[in-house]
């Protein structure tokens, strides 16, 4: 059987984070390391990120925010989706607040709207793709609000973090595969609402067992061709699994594939962040990391080998 052709865009999250961030995207995306950002539009570095996505050409979506730092929504200074010191619950605390039922759908759908039109504004056009950081765009209830958003705004890419395989690696922390696990079942019960409201994704998603410490040109390679294999195949594939890939993988014999990535320089506080300063990970030498393995010789030479075709969302 012939080999199949992939087409793998690599994502490089959180743009606009912090000028150092900016700078390891930019630097990673000028030398085939990655093939696509997501800006962060509450960003304390996002006016940067945007210039910087226009004078190199970066195809930029929007990777939006309703967990870390400050809204953008002026009239949501005082809402449920802020704690007491005026910022986002947090990671984990948004999804308590929404195990409580403490937010409204109705002020998540004025700051998702409010940050397509600043990403409009900084970037003068409508994001290529649009994912939630933190994987907030397939929480229970927000998941509705997010399809709506992303149809009414004529946004035809999002992102379904279910990643072929993830039961299977050992290596990650238990806390984290467990955070990883709610998100893949959370992702499940999103496929339904994206596909109705005309949203597609690339046919496959890795990055969550890549992430950080975890990432080498081994891993990404192995999580690669895991994934192809189990689509040629059609086998190693959970029901659901294969419902979120048949549907949405591009035409013909090409695999369509997204990497979710997180390189740059690391953080120097107080700078960076979304209003609170950079987090831990920002700042530790996993960013940097990153980086390197994702320009490393090696890894380009992998997607030459392996007919690999590294583009954007607006090339699928």
């Amino acid at each position: 059987m012939p080999q199949s052709r992939v087409k793998l865009i690599v994502t490089g999250d959180d743009f606009g984070y912090c000028p150092r961030r900016n700078r390891g995207i930019v630097d990673c995306f000028l030398a085939n390391g990655i093939s696509s950002a997501s800006l962060l539009v509450n960003g304390s570095a996002a006016i940067d990120a945007a210039q910087l996505a226009r004078r190199y050409n970066i195809p930029t979506g929007l990777h939006a925010n309703l967990s870390e730092g400050a809204p953008v929504c002026t009239t949501l200074r005082d809402s449920s989706l802020l704690n007491k010191g005026g910022f986002f619950h947090g990671k984990m605390g948004i999804r308590k607040a929404l195990a409580r039922g403490c937010l409204k759908m109705s002020e998540v759908k004025r700051e998702l709207s409010a940050q397509v039109d600043l990403f409009v504004q900084l970037m003068g056009h409508i994001p290529h793709h649009m994912d939630g950081h933190q994987h907030i765009h397939v929480l229970p209830e927000i998941r509705y609000v997010f399809a709506e958003v992303l149809e009414e705004y004529g946004i035809p890419y999002s992102r379904i973090p279910i990643e072929p395989g993830l039961c299977s690696c050992d290596w990650i922390e238990e806390d984290l595969m467990e955070f990883y696990l709610g998100v893949e079942k959370d992702s499940i019960n999103t496929l339904d609402v994206f596909t109705r409201h005309g949203i597609r994704w690339p046919g496959v998603y890795i990055g969550l067992t890549t992430m950080g410490r975890h990432m080498s040109v081994s891993s990404i390679q192995q999580a690669i061709d895991r994934s192809i294999a189990a689509i040629e195949s059609k086998t190693e594939l959970s029901s659901d699994e294969w419902s979120s890939l048949s549907a949405h993988s591009s035409r013909g014999r090409t695999i369509s594939i997204e990497l979710m990535v997180h390189p740059g320089y690391p953080s120097i506080p107080p700078e960076g962040g979304c209003g609170k300063g950079p987090d831990d990970f920002s700042q530790s030498w996993e960013r940097g990391h990153e980086m390197q393995v994702l320009m490393d010789p090696a890894l380009q030479k992998y997607y030459r080998v392996r007919n690999i075709q590294l583009c954007a969302f607006q090339e699928l």
